[in-house]
């Protein structure tokens, strides 16, 4: 069974602007997806259809094999949501909030409170259980969103731009603490414009632009298929026509061979071998690899 199985999937505005153009998607049990795009491009309205908040203009969306619609209460059970935009009720400290937000979910006091504890812990905020959201700085804020899409234990965390305005030392601590849950078992769908941030959490990738997936696999794959990378070798070559029986697309200049190869690691012991042959000194060897930040430039044509 699927995390997420969407069909056809479409949302129109206004009768005029159509966010989501059928986009079929499926997020396999268990795997940590990135669903990226530019501003704009239809990731939060995706969302917003797969958590109620936003209606659809047509097509379905499931939840662990339940509609969105048909089984609105198992879906909205099923999923915990840190939204980008932070949302407390200021007249209430961090605890109490985490404690309403689990009886949202049909939990007990008893155990709502072991839950607000252990988010508490989790996330490092237990120094600050009195404390009401307004003085907690912008990171703790951020951790406090996200121990609230956990409170509940959900199958399936979505996550949009979890770690926006974060120092960096806290986003690798939420890295951390979103793998170790991902190896738990928990699925993970999470958005996000830090490309390096979607490449190194997940293991799966969809593009969308102008409501269309216009990518969509294996995050490695991906790069390996889409992207060019580069092997660059500093030689004492000076005639071209040595090389002019070399199996790979290059460039040459200024005594610098430029290759490109879609298996690098694997190639450039086969590219050093054909140098050797040519009797040609290799004075250094540097490999450009794509990135997904590569791909996804290359795909929405983002500058």
């Amino acid at each position: 069974m699927n995390a997420v199985d969407i069909n056809n999937l479409t949302k129109i505005y206004d009768k005029k602007f159509q966010a989501l153009n059928s986009i079929n998607l499926t997020i396999p049990k268990g795997s940590f997806f990135g669903l990226l795009g530019p501003n704009g491009a239809g990731k939060t309205t995706t969302i917003g259809i797969l958590t109620g908040l936003i209606n659809k203009t047509s097509g379905s969306a499931k939840v662990f094999g339940y509609d969105t619609i048909q089984n609105f209460r198992e879906t909205r059970t099923m999923i915990g949501l840190s939204p980008q935009e932070l949302n407390f009720d200021v007249f209430f400290t961090i605890e109490e909030l985490l404690i309403l937000q689990a009886g949202y979910y049909n939990k007990n006091i008893k155990e709502a409170k072991r839950r607000a504890s252990e988010m508490l812990e989790y996330f490092n905020l237990t120094d600050k259980r009195k404390s009401k959201p307004r003085e907690l700085s912008g990171g703790m804020k951020r951790r406090l969103q996200i121990a609230k899409s956990f409170i509940h234990n959900p199958p399936l965390i979505i996550l949009d731009e979890p770690t926006a305005g974060v120092d960096i030392e806290l986003r690798y601590q939420l890295w951390d603490f979103l793998k170790q849950e991902n190896k738990k078992g928990k699925t993970i769908l999470l958005t996000t414009h830090y490309i390096e941030e979607a490449e190194k959490l997940c293991d799966k990738i969809a593009i969308i632009n102008n409501g269309n997936i216009i990518a969509n696999g294996e995050t490695k794959n991906l790069i390996s298929n889409m992207g060019t990378n580069h092997i660059i070798i500093d030689t004492d070559l000076n005639d071209e026509s040595k090389i002019k029986d070399l199996n790979w697309t290059y460039s040459f200049e200024n005594n610098k061979i430029t290759i490109q190869t879609n298996e690098p690691d694997s190639d450039i012991i086969k590219i050093i071998n054909f140098l050797n042959t040519k009797n040609l000194m290799i004075k250094k060897i540097t490999t450009k690899k794509s990135s997904l930040e590569d791909i996804f430039i290359k795909l929405t044509n983002e500058k």
